[in-house]
């Protein structure tokens, strides 16, 4: 893939993860869940690899904080997921790998690495299990979501890994 069509694909995946959220969103637990962010983890791994991936994921996570729509969270759990959905298909070649990847990468390491932040910066005493719960549920949703649009576009060969 060339460089223009690369940075081109980051930049519509980052328009659609940072507007997915505000128009797609439920409570989940302590926190809210958007799957969207999840769906696009799982796109983008499977499409572009874990560093474009991670790189939309950090992008997503700071357009949703400059405009009042996410938490300080959106940072480790997207990131985190990213890179492990991206990861594991690059190993597996699988979308089915990258689902997997972004529910462990997110629903479990993203959580688990969300609970000193919460306490640190933002002043939150919720522990683990405040987190896991709801990461997961959020990540479930986006990442089979996800699973069933990276499907379709590695049938219709617009997948380039």
């Amino acid at each position: 893939m060339n460089r223009t069509k690369l940075l081109t694909t980051m930049a519509v995946l980052t328009a659609l993860g940072t507007l997915g959220a505000q128009m797609l969103w439920f409570p989940a637990g302590i926190a809210k869940a958007y799957p969207v962010q999840h769906a696009v983890n799982v796109v983008a791994a499977v499409t572009l690899g874990p560093l474009p991936a991670v790189t939309i994921a950090f992008l997503i996570a700071l357009l949703r904080n400059l405009l009042g729509l996410g938490t300080l969270l959106a940072f480790p759990g997207g990131m985190i997921g990213a890179l492990v959905s991206g990861l594991t298909y690059h190993y597996t070649k699988r979308v089915g790998g990258a689902v997997t990847g972004e529910i462990i990468g997110t629903g479990l390491l993203g959580s688990l690495a969300s609970v000193p932040i919460a306490n640190l910066l933002m002043g939150t005493g919720a522990g683990v299990f405040a987190f896991v719960p709801s990461f997961a549920v959020s990540t479930v949703t986006g990442a089979l979501i996800g699973w069933m649009v990276a499907t379709r576009l590695k049938q219709t060969a617009i997948a380039t890994i």
